[in-house]
């Protein structure tokens, strides 16, 4: 059991809103305008369920945006900076295997307009800002590598807790790096890098705009943005790395890297993780701990010439459905994970393996 704090910032935009940046505290939208202090009180609440905890945020952050476009309507189609963080819940559905396939640069490059190009050289820009924590909330953009937009936080930044797994369906974790990251481009339009899941696992390199000039950290992605106002929203430990004391909206870039070599965001080994209530006629299963973002897995037959391209389940996001012959059989298969980056890991299991519920099949331990 744990405490959660949210912490709330005021926006430039007219020094009279406030953004939420966490999962655990409200504030009315009076007591916002009223407020001449540049520091809300939140109140905290213990949680009850894990998995609630990270995914509650969705309802208090639609509370939040409805407050906040209420005092500001007037200015909130301005957009003067950079574009900035906007998602909301995903649209339900399954994704076919075409769209599986794909990798998730070219999902998010099919936004319509031309992606801007992203790299972590910072032309002659030192990142040096004043009211860095007040940037202005807009859309976020899409980049070749990542995106650009806001950069908030739903961590304590002094209990630094780890991930609960959030939207991903991690359950508990080791995870102290990690971040929520936004559904859509445009309210709504689900072009943003989530995919129903598929952005699950991987990690992104954060650069965000401080007094102190650019702060980065790496992170992995483990929720969903809930709102209409983010672009990347960070866990407790590093969102007090780029931040400091000084919570609240800052203007950052970041970009799809691989999760090879850093610390932080490792929870245990990689593995392939078998949803509870699995049985001989029904499985899903995950990758956990993965190198990169999944784009695909493949099931391969060893004693047999059987080959399935699996297909995300549309009952609970990044979750894979395995066919039912291959649960019903004894003989021995290739499971073939494919990640963002183009390289492959690969099981080799029975497949009724896969048909034990929770079953935790650890790359290392089935490789031979």
């Amino acid at each position: 059991m744990r405490n959660l704090a949210l912490v709330f910032c005021f926006s430039a935009l007219l020094g009279a809103g406030f953004v939420a940046c966490g999962d655990d505290s409200s504030a009315s939208a009076a007591d916002t305008l009223s407020s001449e202090s540049s520091l809300v009180s939140s109140s905290s609440k213990t949680a009850k369920d894990p998995a609630s905890t990270e995914q509650g945020r969705s309802e208090l952050a639609e509370e939040t945006s409805s407050s906040v476009n209420a005092a500001n309507s007037s200015e909130s189609a301005k957009v003067i900076e950079p574009a900035e963080g906007t998602s909301s819940s995903r649209k339900a559905g399954t994704s076919s295997g075409a769209e599986s396939s794909s990798s998730v640069a070219s999902e998010i490059s099919s936004s319509g307009v031309a992606p801007e190009s992203s790299s972590d050289e910072d032309d002659g820009d030192d990142g040096k800002c004043t009211g860095c924590d007040s940037y202005t909330a807009a859309d976020p953009v899409l980049t070749e590598k990542g995106g650009k937009g806001s950069v908030t936080t739903y961590g304590s930044i002094t209990a630094k807790e780890t991930s609960l797994g959030g939207a991903c369906n991690y359950g508990q974790t080791n995870i102290q790096y990690y971040a929520a990251i936004h559904v859509n481009v445009s309210p709504g339009d689900d072009k943003g890098p989530w995919q129903d899941g598929l952005a699950c696992g991987g990690c992104v390199r954060v650069k965000a705009k401080t007094p102190d000039g650019w702060k980065r950290v790496t992170v992995r992605i483990t929720d969903r943005c809930p709102d209409a106002n983010c672009g990347v929203d960070l866990g407790g430990a590093p969102a007090s790395d780029i931040m400091g004391v000084q919570v609240g909206r800052y203007y950052g870039e970041w970009e799809f890297v691989s999760c090879e070599g850093v610390e932080g965001v490792w929870g245990d080994s990689t593995s392939l993780f078998v949803k509870d209530g699995a049985n001989a006629f029904w499985s899903v299963v995950q990758v956990r701990n993965p190198r990169d973002m999944v784009r695909s897995i493949t099931i391969k037959g060893i004693d047999t010439r059987d080959f399935y391209e699996l297909e995300m389940y549309g009952g609970a996001e990044n979750f894979w459905t395995v066919p039912e012959s291959v649960l019903q059989s004894d003989n021995r298969y290739r499971v073939i994970v494919s990640y963002r980056t183009g390289e492959d890991e690969e099981w080799k299991i029975k497949g009724s393996d896969l048909a034990v519920p929770e079953a935790n099949l650890y790359l290392y331990e089935h490789q031979e």
